[in-house]
């Protein structure tokens, strides 16, 4: 059993330096862009405002995303002196929880663009100069460019929610994803094989500290739904008295549903006995072939009981996504090595929801399964824990502050993630009660 070969695209320690230097700038760009796109869209007002006490005036975002390019990228690897040294409390995001930053005396809008633009400014500089074929951790590699681009990158997805919470009219726009084709003689759920398989990863040169090392983990044989559960089939369970019912959930969610008196997902809401959702300032029908979106783990895990299944530990969610039975490797995604495409998978903001459940067929993974990549990210049975080996990189308040049972592991990625910071070995966590992420799920059952 092995870790994924260097793959096309990867950035391997050893490559061009050239290549190197323009994979990270590329992925630089492009996450400035996306902030452009989700900041220029909004007038000063809703820059400063907070739209929900869950999420950060996007003007917070804006500045913090520039202080942690100049904390990394200026000061860390390049040793030069602060520019706004006295602002760095302000931005810390473990200083300050969210619900208190609109007091702080935050960078006005102005203020903000005009510092995270100089910033970037300067660490283009330095990427232009820096020896990514050798030197310390940080630079190898183009690591520290290819961490704040991931940085930036996870800000933007967090920008949209706040996008999503706020109320008032569209202010974004995108095609609608591609249709599913094929799906007519999909299987409801693929068998994967029991057997060991690797799991992390030791080469990819931009993963992050908690999706290292590979390891080998074992999982017994079990069955995995093909597509992740849709709104359709949400909706039965709704019908059904899944929120009414105490025997479906697990104590903290059924305590959930009670204070909050819930109903339906985050966003749902029922109309002359349709059910209509708000996305994005735009009121619409439920689609029923969609995956849903905006559930808690809670939520996910009441489902699955009903349906007399459950949830997927993140082991078998890896291993139903990476691992090619007839190589015995694990890939870098479902598809394969290549890096993520339009044909592929529903990233990057592309469009502003899920595709159809059964989508992206030739990105399915070798057992079947398909859309583990985009679309929504899936929760998974497991507490956050560190990987057998783990090591904390660059900073332990990144990953290693988070581990243990209080936050629930999602795997795969929504349409709002972008591909630098999606992979096969990706992890991302929250608290079971969450559901103002883009959040899904799909479901399993032991053989």
């Amino acid at each position: 059993m092995t870790d994924s070969a260097t793959p096309t695209g990867s950035a391997p320690e050893g490559a061009d330096p050239e290549a190197l230097r323009q994979r990270a700038l590329a992925a630089l760009l492009t996450a400035r862009e996306r902030t452009a796109l989700l900041t220029d869209s909004v007038d000063d007002h809703e820059l400063t405002a907070q739209h929900s006490p869950l999420m950060s005036p996007l003007v917070w975002d804006l500045a913090h995303i520039g202080n942690q390019e100049e904390l990394w990228l200026l000061r860390a690897v390049a040793g030069r002196e602060a520019m706004r040294p006295e602002i760095d409390g302000l931005y810390d995001a473990f200083e300050h929880p969210r619900a208190t930053r609109p007091s702080l005396p935050l960078l006005a809008p102005a203020e903000a663009r005009t510092y995270a633009a100089e910033v970037r400014g300067r660490a283009l500089d330095v990427l232009d100069g820096a020896a990514l074929d050798g030197g310390g951790p940080l630079v190898r590699s183009g690591f520290a460019f290819g961490m704040i681009a991931q940085h930036e990158q996870q800000h933007d997805e967090t920008m949209l929610i706040t996008h999503q919470l706020r109320s008032g009219t569209a202010v974004l726009s995108a095609p609608v994803p591609p249709a599913a084709t094929d799906t007519a003689g999909l299987p409801a759920e693929v068998l994967v094989p029991g057997g060991p398989f690797t799991m992390g990863t030791s080469t990819e040169p931009w993963a992050l500290d908690n999706e290292r090392p590979a390891h080998v983990r074992d999982a017994p044989g079990f069955f995995i739904d093909t597509t992740p559960v849709t709104c359709g089939a949400y909706q039965a369970f709704i019908e059904d008295g899944g929120y009414t019912e105490r025997r479906w959930w697990e104590p903290g969610g059924w305590e959930m549903v009670r204070e909050h008196e819930l109903t339906a997902p985050l966003f749902w809401h029922r109309d002359a006995g349709r059910w209509l959702r708000r996305r994005f300032g735009v009121t619409e029908e439920v689609p029923a072939n969609e995956p849903v979106l905006h559930v808690s783990w809670y939520e996910a895990d009441a489902y699955a009981r009903w349906a007399g299944r459950r949830l997927p530990t993140e082991a078998e969610w890896e291993k139903a996504a990476r691992h090619d039975p007839a190589s015995g490797r694990s890939r870098r995604y479902p598809w394969g090595d290549e890096d993520p495409s339009p044909e592929l998978a529903n990233l990057g903001q592309r469009h502003l929801r899920p595709a159809p459940a059964g989508a992206y067929p030739q990105g399915q993974s070798p057992c079947g399964a398909r859309q583990l990549m985009g679309d929504v990210w899936e929760w998974t049975s497991s507490d956050f824990l560190p990987h057998p080996g783990f090591s904390p990189f660059p900073y332990r308040e990144y990953s290693e502050v988070f581990f243990g049972p209080d936050h629930k592991v999602l795997r795969g990625g929504s349409f709002a993630v972008d591909p630098v910071a999606c992979r096969g070995t990706f992890r991302n966590w929250d608290l079971p009660v969450r559901r103002q992420i883009f959040s899904g799920f799909r479901t399993a059952r032991d053989v």
